[in-house]
């Protein structure tokens, strides 16, 4: 185990991990997210695993991404920056690089970097009633081109937008519509259906579902963006609006954004 809200259960050749932090709907603080690219990276190495369920403790939330209430104390210097985005960067990467299919079973809300996360995985199966979005405009959070890009994959810039842009939170049956979940079940047989879809895909060949996974990265190819370009992501840390959405967000109010 490298966290202690970080569980791991194994049936057979699935392994099980699960966000266990229900009392924060399942957010994850910095060393969660560190902890997470450890734990994906070692059941990566495990050859004898076919299939890795990611999965949210009970069922009110998948996750709601990053823990607002730890940026005080994890972010707000240059350097503290560069370590969380790079933090950040890794454990999102980990999904997608691990050699193994990665399922997704979402229940409840699956928000900000709980989206992140989920469209990083192979597959992603969900109730009719999750809630699915990425809240970052609410914060004035400018989202990394890397999480970007899995959700043009799968949807196209036109969802993506609305993601952003718009902020719009889509109900299961919208986000399966909408092509983020590979399918959509009534909320009491997420559980039931994820775990089946595992099973099947631990039936299959291990070496030729590897192989597709890794085919179908490599045929995605490098995002097209510079050094440069991937730093300035974190420069929305400097302004006005994410400092003053940040304490509007721990006191329940609406952020006034003044553009600066």
């Amino acid at each position: 185990m490298y966290h202690p809200s970080l569980s791991i259960a194994r049936e057979g050749t699935i392994a099980v991990v699960t966000f266990d932090r229900p009392e924060r709907r399942n957010a994850f603080d910095l060393a969660m997210w560190r902890g997470l690219q450890h734990t994906m990276e070692a059941l990566s190495r495990d050859d004898e695993l076919r299939c890795v369920v990611l999965r949210g403790a009970g069922t009110r939330a998948f996750s709601a991404g990053a823990d607002i209430s730890a940026f005080a104390a994890e972010r707000g210097t240059p350097e503290k920056e560069e370590e969380y985005a790079h933090v950040l960067d890794a454990s999102m990467q980990s999904i997608r690089l691990c050699q193994h299919p990665v399922v997704a079973m979402i229940m409840g809300h699956c928000l900000g970097g709980g989206a992140g996360i989920a469209t990083m995985c192979d597959f992603r199966v969900g109730g009719e009633g999750i809630r699915m979005g990425i809240t970052a405009r609410n914060l004035g959070i400018w989202y990394p081109y890397a999480e970007i890009d899995p959700i043009i994959q799968l949807a196209g810039t036109g969802v993506a937008s609305e993601m952003l842009i718009e902020g719009r939170i889509f109900t299961g049956r919208e986000a399966y519509e909408k092509g983020l979940l590979s399918r959509v079940v009534p909320d009491g047989s997420v559980e039931t259906e994820a775990m089946a879809l595992a099973q099947r895909i631990s039936e299959g060949s291990p070496l030729s579902a590897r192989f597709h996974k890794a085919a179908l990265r490599r045929l995605r190819g490098s995002l097209p963006v510079s050094r440069e370009e991937e730093a300035a992501v974190s420069d929305f840390t400097r302004t006005e609006d994410f400092r003053a959405a940040c304490k509007s967000f721990l006191a329940k109010q609406k952020p006034v954004f003044v553009g600066r």
